[in-house]
């Protein structure tokens, strides 16, 4: 029962504060009340509400959503009758202080996923060779383990070749800076970084050799904002060149999929990319072999008719030989058969897995997704980093 004595504001203003409570930062994904972006909240008796909220930059691409979200939570509040949001730009202490909320105490250039405690799965999705569909899988198994409630990143660190915004429909988007700290494009429930995106013009050549190339992955790694991640993914470019290599050197707790077709030419390239993997001490996860088979309907007898357009045996073949080189079972995970619609998704911005789920492909992409998933979070059978002292 409202107290007589106590004035319609004063009774709505902790109910709308509760409400902010629950409005998340679009790109931080934390409430904005934790992140000092309310900066002004009067309501008067006739339940008209006036929210000051402030953003990290002046430019900020997500200012709409943030607007409506608030609108629409302090509407949701009983007695309020309606509601004006103001959007004001952060000063640059007020910037210091959210960069420093953020990284919470964490040395600069640190990256988090390297440290031993770290329960973040990184999973590097490697090939040997080029136009295997690494991309595709990778795009294609975030969203499937996003939708399996995860919280995933995505690293394109293909640097030449980075098409994981294109297949992700973020071709055109950029990440907004919070000091010198980078924000992940938020797209369909997942956090997103490429080079591509850090361009200043989509059409830039990148022309970097290798020590550029160690920096500008340590800078998507350590100076991005990924916050608490139950995967992070990194599509690798294909071979065992220097990005493997400093991958490897930055990330030794990651876990390798590696990815090829069923031909044996493949199969044979894979297999280096898997052992390049074993050689950093990173541990491969398994197997992948993409474009398996075409399942086409008979116009004659009306059943599905299996054609090998690439061969058989690849997939099998690579986790074999890898199961005998490095000491441990690296097994098949996935066939992935051809599909049109794969490709068209790729191309629209739309991963099969959303566009089109009920697809042979799509339910192969989320069965691969569900094995992942399945081994949950924690530090049991993970390499910790730890050596004896004196070493």
């Amino acid at each position: 029962m409202q107290d007589p004595h106590s004035s319609t504001a004063d009774h709505l203003l902790p109910l709308i504060r509760k409400a902010l409570d629950r409005v998340n930062d679009p790109e931080i994904r934390r409430p904005i009340t934790d992140l000092g972006m309310v900066a002004a909240l009067d309501v008067s008796d006739a339940g008209l509400v006036r929210v000051e909220v402030l953003l990290t930059v002046a430019g900020c691409p997500m200012k709409d959503t943030l607007r409506r979200e608030v609108t629409a939570a302090v509407l949701g509040v009983n007695g309020v009758t309606e509601v004006q949001v103001d959007l004001g730009v952060m000063s640059d202490q007020q910037r210091g202080a959210l960069r420093e909320l953020l990284k919470g105490g964490q040395v600069d250039k640190e990256i988090p996923f390297a440290r031993p405690g770290s329960l973040t799965q990184v999973i590097a999705i490697a090939s040997g060779k080029g136009g295997v569909g690494k991309s595709s899988v990778t795009v294609n198994l975030a969203m499937a383990l996003a939708r399996r409630g995860r919280s995933v990143g995505v690293l394109d660190a293909d640097i030449y070749g980075h098409s994981i915004p294109a297949m992700l429909g973020v071709a055109d988007a950029r990440p907004t800076s919070v000091e010198d700290m980078i924000m992940p494009v938020p797209t369909n429930g997942l956090k997103v970084i490429s080079i591509g995106m850090l361009k200043p013009r989509r059409d830039q050549v990148v022309a970097w050799r290798g020590p550029i190339l160690d920096r500008a992955l340590t800078q998507m790694l350590s100076d991005v904002y990924w916050g608490d991640l139950d995967f992070l993914l990194l599509d690798l470019p294909p071979g065992t060149g220097d990005v493997a290599i400093s991958l490897g050197q930055k990330l030794p707790n990651a876990e390798v999929l590696v990815v090829t077709t069923p031909q044996q030419a493949a199969a044979e390239v894979a297999e280096r990319a898997g052992t390049m993997a074993s050689m950093m001490n990173q541990r491969v996860v398994g197997v992948v072999e993409n474009m398996s088979f075409l399942e086409v309907s008979c116009p004659h007898c009306h059943r599905p008719h299996r054609y090998d357009v690439f061969g058989t045996g690849g997939g099998q073949e690579t986790a074999a030989t890898l199961s005998a080189r490095l000491g441990y079972a690296v097994p098949l995970l996935a066939q992935i058969p051809l599909d049109p619609q794969l490709r068209a998704g790729g191309d629209d911005g739309t991963p099969i897995v959303v566009g089109a789920p009920d697809q042979p492909a799509a339910r192969a992409l989320d069965e691969l997704a569900g094995s992942l998933a399945a081994r949950g979070r924690g530090l049991l059978g993970r390499q910790l980093g730890l050596a004896p002292a004196g070493r």
